[in-house]
Parts: structure tokens; sequence; C-alpha cells
């Protein structure tokens, strides 16, 4: 039984919708409520925190399980076990980047061309502080509580933030000059409850849940009839995760079906029918589990 601990804030919207398609649905009172519950077996209870907290209340064994970003474990430095990446941010499957960021106008063009004494606003003390260290660059490092972009020039010579897209940052007037890391959303666990082979096993179940969503996103099931004459040339033009699964028909020729990811369906079903196929049917696919 998984004391278990989801990010609030940004990854809210995204990370309950990851566990409502991987039939783990998160019920709570309101949408402000930090206490919920998942209708499951494997999973005890559920809080909803912020990720700036979820590495370190991990570690310290108050939950078995919890979601954050790389971000945040390596900014408390929590020692905790990591059991995989979430493909998934805010709006999009792409990673946020922790970058360095000055105004548009700035000269500089990476880290090192920043002077000492450099004003630098950040959430992130910890890792600002080792990165500019380690580029040599003295830097006078502030804690800064949101609207970082906004500080530049009056606040701050250069921020440190994440971001997802860069719109934000141009928007801002803002150049990016170094990225420190990427992140994408992370499942971390407690080592000590990692340890334990029950736990462990559930944990390992619920990431097969998760990843089976996200495996499954952005793929469509593509299945189609075609006779003997035309079986080469339909297989010649339809893609495939691994290989198409190919059934013969009681009267003859054959039953196709493969996945294929949706951006291409477009192109591939005109084209797998001026091949030969015919009866093509497109299905959304809710999870794939290799």
């Amino acid at each position: 039984m998984l004391n278990v601990v989801l990010p609030k804030g940004s990854l809210e919207k995204a990370t309950l919708e990851l566990f409502d398609a991987a039939d783990l649905p998160v019920n709570r009172s309101s949408s402000v409520d930090y206490q919920a519950t998942i209708d499951d077996p494997r999973i005890a209870s559920v809080r909803i925190l912020r990720p700036q907290e979820i590495p370190t209340y991990v570690a310290e064994g108050l939950f078995d399980i919890g979601i954050t970003g790389r971000d945040w474990v390596e900014e408390t430095g929590s020692d905790v076990e990591s059991l995989g990446e979430l493909k998934y941010s805010k709006n999009t499957s792409k990673p946020i980047r922790m970058v360095v960021a000055v105004a548009g106008d700035s000269a500089a063009e990476s880290v090192t061309d920043l002077p000492n004494g450099v004003r630098v606003q950040t959430e992130y003390l910890g890792i600002t502080k080792k990165f500019f260290e380690q580029q040599g660059v003295e830097a006078n490092i502030r804690l800064s509580y949101g609207a970082t972009e906004a500080k530049i020039p009056d606040i701050a010579d250069c921020v440190v933030e994440i971001t997802e897209t860069g719109r934000a940052l141009r928007a801002a007037g803002l150049k990016v000059i170094d990225t420190i890391l990427t992140s994408y959303t992370e499942v971390v666990a407690n080592p000590v409850a990692f340890a334990d082979p029950e736990k462990r096993k559930a944990m390992e179940q619920v990431m097969t849940l998760l990843n089976g969503v996200l495996d499954a996103r952005g793929k469509v099931l593509l299945k189609l009839n075609v006779d003997e004459d035309h079986r080469d040339a339909v297989l010649a033009v339809l893609p495939s995760m691994k290989s198409p699964t190919v059934s013969p028909l009681s009267g003859g020729g054959y039953a196709v079906e493969s996945v294929i990811e949706k951006r291409t369906v477009n192109l591939v079903i005109p084209a797998l029918r001026e091949a030969g196929a015919t009866d093509l049917l497109e299905m959304s696919i809710s999870k794939i589990v290799p």
C-alpha cells in the first residue's frame, strides 16, 4: 500500500489527466483539496503538494513515491530512488529547461561573458550557485518568489528560470545564454520503501500503467483488409512500431493491423488505399504496454 504525493501547480492538471487515463483516477472533494484518494488496492493515500517540497518529503519517508521534476531533486539534494521519467510537462511532451537569461540587447552570449558581481534572481539558489562557481563567475544570487523574468534590468542583470517553450522569456524581451539542466517530470521513491519487495512491485505496476498511457499518446491503431495480389504493396507502405499483424481471412485475403504515429495518418491512409487496401479503420489507443 503506497502513500503517494502528486504535484500541485503547473503540473497538476497534466498529472491528474495522466492518472485518469491510466485508470487511476484521483478523487477529491474540490479542486483546492490537498487530500485525495485513488480507488486502487495498491494506493493507501494521496496528497497534492508543491513539487518543490516533494523530493524532501519522499526522502524523509513521509511518502513512498512522488511526482516532481529533476530540477527540484537536484535543488534539494534529496536522497531518492528514481523510478523513471514521465515524458510530459505543463503543456507538451517536451522537457523543461533550466536556463540563464539576460536582456535581449545584452552583449553576453554565455555565462562566462558576465562580469563578477552580476545580480542573479532565481528560485533555484543551490543549483545556480553551483553553476556560476563552476563557470568561474562570482555572482550575487538572490531568491525570487515569482515573476522572475520581469526583474531585468532594474532588479537583476540575469535570471535562472525554467522554460518549456521559451515563449514567456521572449515575451519579456530576454534571451537565453546557457542551459543548466534539462528536466522531465519524474517519479521518485523513498529508498526504504523501494527496498521493500511488495511496495516495489506495486510501484512498478503503477509505472507500467502511467508509461502505457504516455506511450500511446500520438499513436493510433490502423486496421485494414487486403487481398493476396496487393498484400506486399500495402505492407511496403504501412509503417509499424515493430511489424504489422497479418491474419488470413476465411474468405481469402488478409486482415492487417498496425500501430502508427497519428501525425502520419493523413499521408498513410491515402497511400494504403492506392496500394490496394480496403475497409480501413483508424482507432484510438488508451495504452501501449510492450
